[in-house]
């Protein structure tokens, strides 16, 4: 595994937004679990909203929005998934 990898999503070449993948896992979860903590929030906080005065576009944004922070995380995610992995194949 390369030592920094671009987020999903950024085609950009050369990638400005990268993962130091040999960060200590504790850090990488900690910026995993704040991404995916905040999109889960926003959108709970939606769900329990008794109205929502939005159209589909307005939605549709928000929702591409959301997705951005929730791809980092998992990006994070897949990085500590590998570092585990090796770990224990050591």
């Amino acid at each position: 595994m390369d030592r920094y990898m671009p987020l999903t999503g950024i085609d950009l070449i050369p990638a400005s937004l990268l993962i130091d993948t040999q960060a200590p896992l504790d850090v990488l979860q900690a910026m995993a679990d704040y991404r995916i903590r905040t999109v889960t929030q926003v959108l709970e906080n939606i769900a329990f909203r008794a109205e929502i005065g939005c159209d589909t576009v307005v939605l549709s944004d928000f929702a591409k929005l959301l997705a951005i922070p929730l791809r980092d995380g998992c990006d994070l995610m897949d990085v500590i998934g590998r570092r585990l992995r090796a770990l224990a194949a050591e």
